[in-house]
């Protein structure tokens, strides 16, 4: 896929000249949701403009074209970050790989799933000095009903056929591997806790946005304090606008120069 990053003629792109640091974000709706609260909890911890590379989505797969409500979006492993991060300047680079799952309901095997995290994590091995992976919801899954989960299937995942014991081995056996290849890849793991969710069992609530993801990316801390963001409606409105770098709203393709947007803290957001 070509980059649509060109900082010779992009004002926005020339702005990723003034930061001293890179975050990449692999994620789907919890991402989305909690995207101002992410950003702000990394410009804590580094207390400078980053430049933040996202791949995100309601929905999202790590291995295969997602369609919610007419918005279809390539795999994380098909979409244009990663052209992006090879052909940008090097820079201290922190990565966070979540929301781990979605791919249950579109029908992957465990195997599979793994297979594309695995291939997320070596390539991210590659220009990141720390990681940090979230391990699946197993805690508030636990308790999860069959009419639960079918509501959530059929709500989010309409076209989905997998049961829900096919759906509860196979987040167990994803979570075993996911552990494993965070240990291969000397990435830190976070454990997601019970009382972050809702009647909602795969989203965060939004009253811990603050708190959640401060405990998560403090794996990306290196010992320094993590303070907890603040959030700021401007700035959460500001990003769930943008449009990614490349997408088909219902049949029609649509493309974005990225970075997206630079905010008023300097740190430029690129998405995917």
């Amino acid at each position: 896929m070509a980059s649509a990053f060109d900082p010779a003629s992009s004002p926005v792109a020339t702005a990723i000249s003034n930061v001293s640091r890179r975050v990449v974000v692999l994620g789907a709706s919890n991402v989305v949701r909690a995207i101002s609260t992410i950003v702000e909890t990394a410009e804590l911890i580094w207390e400078s403009p980053l430049d933040v590379l996202a791949a995100c989505g309601h929905g999202r797969s790590y291995g295969r074209t997602s369609c919610v409500l007419g918005r279809s979006l390539p795999g994380i492993l098909q979409c244009g970050l990663w052209d992006d991060l090879l052909q940008r300047p090097a820079l201290p680079t922190a990565a966070l790989v979540t929301d781990i799952g979605n791919d249950i309901l579109y029908g992957a095997s465990a195997g599979q799933i793994a297979e594309w995290v695995e291939q997320c994590l070596e390539r991210l091995r590659e220009r990141c000095e720390r990681i940090v992976v979230t391990e699946l919801p197993l805690a508030r899954l636990a308790s999860v009903t069959p009419w639960q989960y079918r509501l959530v299937r059929t709500l989010l995942f309409p076209g989905s056929r997998v049961t829900f014991e096919e759906a509860l081995q196979r987040v167990r056996e994803v979570n075993a591997r996911v552990i494993e290849l965070a240990a291969q890849y000397r990435a830190v793991v976070r454990t997601p806790r019970r009382d972050w969710y809702g009647l909602d069992p795969i989203h965060l609530r939004r009253a811990v946005w603050s708190s959640a993801w401060r405990e998560i990316l403090s794996g990306v801390a290196e010992g320094a304090t993590v303070h907890a963001a603040r959030g700021s409606w401007g700035r959460w409105w500001q990003l769930r606008r943008q449009r990614p770098q490349s997408r088909r709203l219902f049949g029609i393709a649509q493309r974005r120069a990225q970075p997206a947007c630079v905010l008023r803290s300097g740190s430029a957001i690129s998405l995917y």
